[in-house]
């Protein structure tokens, strides 16, 4: 066993000066639905088009997308931090009274979402207390809007910056 080198909470107050946006990860295993929020996500090749999710070892939702094979990412919206907060408590009937819609997806979805990614699991790497899952983007449908964020450890609103105007030396 190695020496721990940085305290987990000294790493986590640390990451938490990471903004993140906020998402909610959805499946379907053995006709049940399942979900949790999550901003432990990232893009990694877009030939093929590939994403990585994050999940605490033990997380009921990890072991479904591991069991059925597939997810949706869904990137909530600025308005959608009830949602987020539902979806980030253990041991909760998550989609209670929230209904389920699929449209053209194969598990469930949040309703009006920005964005649903439909991921195949393309692999699955163990990683400290995290297992890492790799999915294959097989589908996504996109809306407008603006996006929940995280930061330190609270709910955020993201704003884009405008164009930085030109300056011109005369």
């Amino acid at each position: 066993m190695t020496a721990q080198l940085v305290d987990p909470t000294t790493m986590r107050q640390t990451m938490g000066r990471f903004a993140t946006g906020v998402a909610v990860i959805t499946t379907e295993a053995d006709g049940e639905p399942h979900g949790m929020t999550m901003n432990s996500l990232t893009s990694v090749s877009l030939d093929p088009p590939l994403l990585l999710v994050c999940f605490n070892h033990g997380a009921r939702s990890a072991d479904a997308v591991t069991d059925s094979g597939r997810f949706v990412v869904n990137l909530l919206s600025q308005r959608q931090q009830p949602i987020a907060m539902r979806f980030a408590k253990r041991g909760e009937d998550h989609f209670g009274g929230l209904g389920l819609e699929y449209g053209d997806h194969r598990v469930p979805v949040v309703p009006n979402a920005l964005a649903h990614l439909d991921c195949d699991v393309d692999r699955i790497v163990e990683a400290g207390d995290h297992t890492v899952v790799f999915g294959r983007v097989t589908d996504v449908c996109a809306r407008e809007g603006e996006p929940l964020g995280f930061y330190q450890g609270r709910f955020s609103d993201i704003t884009p910056h405008g164009a930085e105007p030109e300056h011109w030396f005369f």
